[in-house]
């Protein structure tokens, strides 16, 4: 790793000091940093090179040349969906390949009979890949290296519960999801578990593994349904399929709720989504426990999960109540990025040196500086980082998140540096067409390298 990457990469060993430092101690060095990585990833990856060239840049001197060096997130699954449907997976691997640092020509893919399969094959060839499957059920893989996940398991060491609690292996952990799979969230829950996590005293929903060839396939046919393309005993299976897993998934849940509620005087950390917490406070009402009796220790992480489920209007606040006096971490963050950006006290998000931000405006194409804010330093923008912590890619990404960024120097909490405030949305809807303005010329360079 270069001299300067490695210096700001260094500061999460001291996260009092990583998430509070002012703009101008850090930003000649990430400008240094990118061109370090710049340098070493144009002639390693293809498509970053085609940018570059078409863009005219060959050399980091500002954040605002990295504009035009980002990936779009949708990249990660630009390859033709009659690769996985016709087996190809040797084409999958020439494609994994235009957007990897790391050779995949060392993946055996003989006799492999679907995604999961093929996951299995590269992680065993040394390789750390994740999936995730969008509303259209395809995938996004994304390559890392052992490296890659070494560091991002000390990253979250430091990040995960700042500024509230530190990460010791001493506690009982409970992750209301499957703890198996090369999936982001589960590769948290994995991360966590070494982190937070007591020997004997680690618990998840399930040990099955999730497989993402289901994931995806009930993701396109809720797509199909919704759209009125799907037959009628397609729906009829699908939907008995759905009863059956939902019932088998509410009896975990309940035996996992009943744990939880056996451990609330001990220093527990639980991780899951608002309806499962709901589920929960169920149980505990049935057993006559009331609110606020969990140990002042106990770490709770809430979020998500509540599109078509029916949750009463105060669902939040319930939630609250139940577990009373304890901590509430909480970080914004995407299987793109290795880097966690934790909430302060003052509900505000931070960044480690290690994370350049670049905030740009809706079509991606200028970079939003202090300039452009209002009269309280604030400016509304897409986001879009550099992480520089990979190794096994270029860490470039501009997503579909609609952020504000303050870029006032002092944080509410006291301490300096830009923030993101709590109101992260996507710029479209579930469905919709984000429009980014590299996307479509990303995509067609992969199409015409898979090509040749």
């Amino acid at each position: 790793m270069t001299p300067v990457r490695k210096q700001l990469l260094s500061h999460i060993l001291d996260p009092d000091s990583a998430f509070d430092q002012p703009p101008a101690n850090v930003h000649d060095m990430q400008i240094q940093a990118a061109q370090e990585l710049f340098r070493e990833r144009i002639e390693q990856i293809p498509l970053l090179r085609h940018r570059a060239e078409e863009a005219g840049i060959t050399h980091i001197d500002s954040l605002e040349q990295l504009v035009p060096l980002l990936f779009s997130h949708t990249v990660y699954k630009s390859y033709p969906q009659s690769f996985i449907d016709n087996n190809r997976w040797d084409r999958m691997l020439q494609w994994l390949q235009t957007l990897s640092v790391a050779d995949v020509s060392n993946v055996n893919v003989d006799g492999v009979r679907d995604v999961d399969e093929w996951l299995e094959r590269l992680y065993e060839a040394g390789h750390r890949p994740l999936a995730t499957s969008g509303s259209s059920g395809k995938c996004s893989f994304l390559n890392h290296t052992a490296g890659d996940q070494e560091n991002k398991a000390l990253h979250y060491k430091h990040a995960t519960g700042w500024p509230f609690a530190k990460a010791e292996p001493n506690r009982a952990l409970f992750w209301l999801g499957p703890i198996k799979g090369y999936n982001s969230a589960i590769e948290s829950a994995q991360i966590g578990r070494v982190n937070w996590g007591r020997p004997g005293a680690m618990f998840a929903l399930t040990e099955e593994p999730l497989l993402i060839s289901e994931v995806s396939r009930a993701a396109a046919m809720r797509k199909a349904i919704a759209e009125g393309t799907a037959l009628p005993e397609e729906i009829q299976a699908f939907e008995a399929s759905a009863r059956v897993k939902a019932q088998e998934g509410a009896a975990a849940m309940r035996l996992l709720a009943e744990k939880i509620l056996d451990h609330r005087h001990e220093p527990i950390m639980v991780s899951g989504l608002w309806a499962q917490h709901m589920m929960i406070i169920q149980c505990a009402r049935e057993r006559g426990i009331g609110d606020g009796e969990f140990h002042p220790g106990a770490i709770i992480q809430a979020g998500g999960g509540i599109k078509g489920v029916a949750l009463p209007e105060d669902y939040k606040e319930q939630v609250e109540r139940f577990y009373g006096n304890v901590i509430r971490p909480a970080a914004y963050g995407m299987t793109e990025m290795a880097q966690l950006m934790p909430r302060c006290e003052a509900g505000r998000y931070h960044r480690a040196p290690g994370l350049i931000w670049l905030i740009t405006d809706e079509p991606g194409e200028r970079l939003l500086t202090p300039a452009d804010a209002d009269e309280n330093g604030r400016v509304e923008g897409r986001f879009a980082f550099l992480d520089l912590l990979f190794e096994g890619r270029w860490g470039g990404v501009i997503t579909g998140d609609k952020v504000t960024v303050d870029f006032s120097d002092h944080c509410p909490c006291g301490r300096h540096g830009p923030t993101l405030l709590d109101n992260i949305t996507r710029f479209s809807q579930i469905g919709q067409d984000d429009h980014i303005g590299c996307a479509g010329t990303l995509d067609a360079y992969i199409r015409g390298a898979l090509a040749e």
